[in-house]
């Protein structure tokens, strides 16, 4: 059988989210015993610090994202996507990546840059370019915001990777990951809740685009003076905030598989609240909180719960979150209290709850893996080809 007609080649989600499983399981335990000093840091020009912070975003999150757009953009235009050679051709420049970052010192600038931008820039524009061509049979007239967010990334990563500009550059990928999870509650949640409990949550479009606004705002939050990118960051928390009444928590956190979605969107609003108060409280956390709180609280949480729920659905199974489903979000809702709350309360174990967030990780993503990769590389089991 030719290689690029493996069920692994299908579909966007297959092999991205598969990557996605042992990125999660791997990046943070690597980046444990680097900072405990058990394991050598990477070889290369930049530090540690913006190796770790740059697995995350754009090994990590974006073998998510990656994932999540090449098989909901498909759906949005009505369209097959992406497959075969074309995903083969991704998944190969991702793992280059992974490799040149790892060997940064070892490789000519050049090499590098090619290798470490090679990716990103072929699936920003495959995706920006399936948004322009069938922009008419677009079920979704706000997915412009992704025609300006996708390029950004690009000028995020790049500046990650800057002596001068590291903090710009992650100031940047989590605006940018906030804008993409925003939209992403907006749609998944009001279908999930329909679906769930036949209920409609409030959805405003003067609300709904001021919301979106503000954060494709904050992607610039660096280089604002201090008290407006405050200022916006608590507008937006209360613009936030006042929505989640409105659809209906009450009836989500009953479950869990919906709830950790509204723990996530909390999480979201923490972060921002954080920020927010930075200008007094700066000096009170223990810890790179208000990045913590957004990579453990909104993508540790959310990823375990869509990863579970597209692997089920768009392989013809049952949406259901079995027994150990849902041990991997408490696993991970451990994690969060883990590298969150507990360094506050007891600092001089910080490194300790270092090794254990990593481990809780380790754990969720690994049982993830185990669990659902095979579903990844076999054919749908309802008969239908993608």
């Amino acid at each position: 059988m030719n290689i690029s007609n493996h069920p692994l080649w299908l579909v966007g989600f297959r092999p991205f989210f598969a990557l996605a499983c042992l990125a999660g399981l791997s990046l943070p335990m690597l980046w444990a015993l680097i900072f405990s000093g058990t394991l050598p840091a990477p070889t290369t020009t930049f530090s540690s610090i913006q190796w770790h912070a740059h697995e995350m975003f754009f090994g990590f999150g974006w073998a998510v994202l990656g994932g999540f757009l090449l098989t909901s953009t498909k759906n949005w235009v009505n369209q097959r996507g992406y497959h075969g050679r074309a995903l083969i051709f991704l998944v190969s420049a991702w793992l280059l990546e992974r490799v040149g970052m790892w060997f940064e010192g070892m490789l000519s600038p050049a090499v590098f840059r090619i290798s470490n931008n090679l990716f990103l820039v072929s699936i920003v524009v495959m995706l920006a370019w399936t948004l322009i061509k069938y922009r008419q049979d677009d079920s979704y007239r706000d997915n412009y915001l992704f025609l300006i967010i996708l390029p950004l990334f690009l000028v995020s990563k790049n500046l990650m990777l800057s002596s001068d500009y590291f903090q710009f550059g992650w100031v940047m990928a989590i605006g940018l990951f906030r804008m993409a999870f925003l939209v992403m509650f907006e749609r998944t949640l009001t279908q999930f809740m329909k679906n769930v409990f036949q209920v409609s949550i409030l959805r405003n479009p003067t609300l709904d685009g001021s919301i979106k606004l503000l954060a494709l705002s904050l992607v610039f939050a660096e280089p604002m003076p201090t008290p407006l990118a405050s200022g916006i960051s608590l507008l937006l928390a209360l613009l936030l905030i006042g929505r989640f009444f409105f659809w209906k928590p009450q009836l989500a956190l009953r479950r869990l598989d919906l709830g950790i979605m509204y723990l996530g969107y909390l999480a979201l609003v923490a972060q921002l609240l954080i920020n927010a108060s930075n200008p007094w409280l700066n000096g009170a956390w223990v810890g790179s909180v208000s990045v913590h709180v957004f990579t453990f609280g909104v993508m540790g949480l959310v990823i375990p719960a869509m990863l579970i729920r597209i692997s089920k659905g768009h392989t013809g199974r049952k949406v259901i979150f079995d027994r150990l489903d849902s041990w991997v979000l408490r696993i991970m809702i451990l994690g969060f209290i883990t590298r969150i709350v507990a360094p506050q309360l007891f600092p001089a174990a910080y490194v300790y709850w270092i090794d254990f967030a990593a481990v809780c990780w380790l754990t969720a993503f690994s049982i993830l893996a185990w669990r659902y990769i095979p579903y990844l590389v076999e054919m749908r089991v309802d008969g239908r080809e993608h």
